[in-house]
């Protein structure tokens, strides 16, 4: 069996009875970052081998893990925050997986797309997630195909592009559109910030924004 179990975005208090349990119970646990999770462990007392599994060697491994899953051995996959498989290798593993015949479950858990919706006041029961626009290559194109799109339109971004995304979406979205940015959610200094493109680019130039980041685009009035 292979168990996808999500871990905080931030605060520790968000990790499940049931996670904790499963982590605990399965014979090796897949990682993004073996610090990063080790903490995590060792907070929970938590005592199951690591393996590294990440975009770097995903391809490479995948068909042994399938492999060692097949003969009977339970493992658990974990990004470094939130729910795997959401922009992240785990991905990989649970298409081989499913082609393979293999059992699969995703705990229910923390995810930072969700809060970071709910919060922003836009319209919940349609929406779009794109996740990371690709830095160069392809970005213009995506986004400008996203223009005339009605349902919110959410992406995951770093803080040293949001800046860049702002301007983007000031440019090729227009001043009408309101756009929402969350960050740092479930962590001591949430915030949630909605307003035009170029009010939320004006407040990020002059108070540049730290941590994980969701941007959020209202849907065409």
């Amino acid at each position: 069996m292979l168990y996808l179990v999500p871990t905080p975005i931030g605060n520790l208090g968000d990790m499940t009875f049931r996670a904790i349990e499963v982590l605990k119970a399965v014979e090796l646990i897949l990682v993004e970052d073996s610090r990063v999770t080790g903490k995590l462990l060792a907070h929970f007392e938590i005592a199951t081998p690591m393996k590294a599994f990440h975009q770097h060697n995903e391809h490479q491994i995948v068909e042994r893990l399938v492999m060692e899953l097949g003969m009977g051995k339970d493992m658990a996959v974990v990004s470094d925050a939130g729910t795997p498989g959401i922009s992240d290798a785990a991905f990989l593993l649970v298409r081989a997986c499913k082609e393979a015949g293999l059992e699969v479950q995703c705990l229910p858990g923390a995810t930072a797309l969700i809060p970071a919706l709910v919060c922003s006041g836009f319209p919940t029961d349609k929406f779009l997630f794109e996740g990371f626009l690709p830095h160069k290559k392809g970005r213009l194109k995506r986004l400008t195909s996203l223009i005339e799109e009605g349902r919110t339109i959410i992406f995951y971004e770093s803080p040293h592009r949001l800046l860049k995304l702002l301007g983007e979406i000031g440019t090729h979205f227009g001043e009408d559109r309101k756009v929402s940015v969350s960050r740092e959610i479930s962590k001591m200094f949430e915030e949630h910030r909605q307003g035009s493109p170029s009010e939320l680019l004006a407040h990020y130039t002059a108070t540049p924004a730290k941590g994980e980041i969701v941007v959020c685009i209202g849907p065409l009035n």
